[in-house]
């Protein structure tokens, strides 16, 4: 019989006795004031379900972190599982099978055997070394493939990098001086871990080469500043110039295996573009369906300070649906933070606020029946399951496939893809209302006994 603690034993507690009897006497007095003087239904007791709904939202939470592949292996099998998961949503949407097609431009990437390669381009209007001249400057003890590009426009309407220079172990771009705008623009686009260096040629320069190259630098990013090569324009200092490019190349497998990573990483990113148009279809489809079930919950709901917790439950059922279509197996912890973070944010920008004024001022206009007090509660909560489920649909985009998500990131970044979705689904507010109305017509319908 575990032993019975005596009344003095408690006082000489008194911190703890203290504690007990202020929140006591404040739960009575709340009860008091809410029930009785502001006739709130539930009182301190409905206060109470808002503050668990409120611990619920501000619980400490663990932070998996992100890992990406680091290996060839690593990102085949994530681009297998990007196979699987179109399969999958193919077959739902009742859409044509593209596994074959994929397959093939996977297995010639992976079967990927040339000899390293150098693209060699430039801006319009530059000369470019001859090809026998490069092929002597860059000469060494492993065989090398020259591909010399077609001069690049100054005025295009894409700065995107040809898919053939994209392809090669490294790139060689020659620059005009002074810069001009179209240049930058294509720097910005040179795939980050692709091996690039810059050459300009001092012959083609007719003022003071100091202070060109200090404009020069000034306009550079900083990536390209140890990646710069000075030329003087003559054939026996080219192969000088162009050292740095020689000593890439003294690696051979290692300049293959990185350039063949980068390749399946970059069709990687390209699957799962294509892939998130199939899921985007799949998720408005449950997001119409999770925002009724919520605001259904909230009309049924006895409290109502226990609207909260039924956003709560609603979006944690829709996200663990969410986790099944962006293919993430992570623990129910994991989506159940990431729902936390993101509905805190929203709270905290006010999106119920908003919306609550936004069918309030339509009440004014319309003095319909499904615009009553309950109703509009219901939709504030629909609304704010919508901007949930769009925030979360971008995040689970950026990170589909990744072992372990970054929730401290989100955690930091959770306002910001609030912000963004839900200035994306004011946008549709008419759309929205429209179908709130027919949502309303079918809960105006009597149940049948």
């Amino acid at each position: 019989m575990l032993p019975v603690p005596s009344l003095g034993s408690l006082i000489e507690q008194p911190k703890v006795l203290r504690t007990v009897a202020i929140a006591g006497a404040g739960l009575v007095v709340t009860q008091w004031a809410l029930a009785d003087l502001l006739h709130v239904p539930g009182g301190g007791f409905g206060l109470i379900a808002l503050g668990g709904g409120l611990w619920w939202l501000s619980r400490p939470s663990s932070s998996p972190r992100f890992k990406s592949p680091s290996t060839v292996q690593g990102w085949v099998k994530r681009c297998n599982a990007v196979l699987d998961q179109f399969d999958d949503l193919e077959a739902q949407a009742g859409t044509p099978a593209t596994r074959l097609q994929r397959q093939q431009a996977l297995d010639r990437l992976i079967d990927r055997r040339e000899p390293l390669s150098l693209g060699v381009v430039g801006s319009e209007g530059v000369n470019l070394p001859a090809s026998d001249l490069l092929q002597q400057a860059l000469s060494g003890h492993h065989a090398l493939s020259l591909c010399v590009g077609h001069t690049l426009p100054s005025v295009s309407d894409t700065w995107a990098w040809p898919d053939a220079l994209q392809e090669q172990d490294a790139l060689l771009f020659v620059l005009p001086l002074p810069l001009r705008a179209s240049d930058l623009l294509r720097l910005q686009q040179v795939p980050e871990r692709q091996p690039a260096w810059l050459v300009v040629n001092q012959d083609q320069l007719s003022g003071d080469w100091d202070d060109a190259h200090q404009a020069l630098m000034t306009q550079l990013p900083e990536r390209w500043h140890q990646r710069l090569l000075i030329w003087d324009g003559s054939h026996d200092q080219l192969r000088p110039a162009l050292a740095p490019i020689r000593q890439l190349f003294l690696q051979p497998q290692q300049g293959r295996d990185q350039t063949q990573q980068r390749l399946i990483e970059a069709l990687h990113r390209q699957w799962q573009a294509e892939l998130e148009c199939l899921r985007r279809d799949r998720f408005r489809d449950l997001l119409q369906r999770s925002q009724w079930i919520v605001a259904g919950a909230v009309v049924a709901s006895p409290l109502p300070s226990t609207d909260l917790l039924a956003v709560a439950v609603g979006n944690g059922l829709m996200l663990k649906e969410m986790g099944v279509i962006w293919g993430c197996r992570w623990t129910p912890d994991v989506l159940q933070v990431a729902a936390k973070h993101l509905a805190g944010a929203a709270l905290a920008q006010g999106v119920v606020e908003w919306s609550g004024q936004a069918l309030l001022g339509l009440a004014k206009l319309d003095g319909s029946a499904w615009l009553a007090a309950g109703a509009m509660q219901a939709l504030s909560a629909a609304y704010l399951t919508r901007v949930v489920g769009a925030s979360m649909a971008d995040w689970l985009a950026l990170n589909a496939g990744v072992a372990q998500p970054d929730l401290e990131l989100l955690k930091q970044q959770a306002p910001l893809f609030v912000a963004k979705a839900a200035e994306r689904e004011r946008l549709d507010w008419q759309g929205f209302l429209q179908q709130a109305g027919r949502w309303a017509q079918e809960q105006s319908i009597p149940k049948p006994a």
